[in-house]
């Protein structure tokens, strides 16, 4: 087993580990925190795939933008933490079903093998050309996307501050 191999098996462990740790840790703020070694653990997994540019954006993003627009959720809701909030509900079972499903789904692809189409362009070719189709072809969704996330930020703020002044 190369190094790399190691190293791939060892963030897959962490990130596995760090997502399960959301789903049934009792506390939501751990939750958050989990979240983050999550998204850090994905993002490892993109620099050993050569995919720099989408583990760049993934700290950035998600890591840096998601998690603390969900920390600041968290926090401006003061009725989340309370005592009477159930953390499980009656659907863990049919989860658990599609959580299984989709396991072994992906445990015999990857056993059956896949089938490469074309060649890949070396990683950075590829984050030149990804960055000049963003700010030339794609530009018009990429700011409406922006636009989109920031109303969403905007309108959550507005609610929160809404169900706080009626308590």
């Amino acid at each position: 087993m190369t190094v790399t191999q190691t190293v791939f098996f060892l963030m897959a462990a962490l990130t596995t580990g760090a997502a399960l740790l959301v789903v049934l840790a009792k506390n939501i703020v751990h939750c958050a925190i989990a979240l983050v070694l999550t998204f850090f653990g994905v993002a490892a997994l993109y620099v050993l795939l050569d995919a720099e540019f989408l583990a760049a954006v993934q700290v950035l993003l998600y890591v840096g933008g998601i998690t603390i627009l969900l920390l600041f959720a968290i926090m401006l809701t003061s009725r989340i933490s309370a005592r009477g909030v159930k953390i499980m509900n009656e659907q863990v079972g049919m989860s658990a079903l599609v959580v299984f499903a989709i396991f072994a789904l992906i445990a015999f692809a990857s056993l059956k093998g896949f089938a490469v189409v074309g060649s890949l362009p070396p990683s950075s070719y590829a984050t030149a050309s990804l960055g000049r189709l963003l700010l030339t072809t794609y530009v018009l969704p990429f700011e409406a996307v922006s636009i989109l996330l920031l109303a969403a930020m905007v309108g959550a703020i507005i609610l929160a501050r809404r169900e706080r002044e009626k308590d």
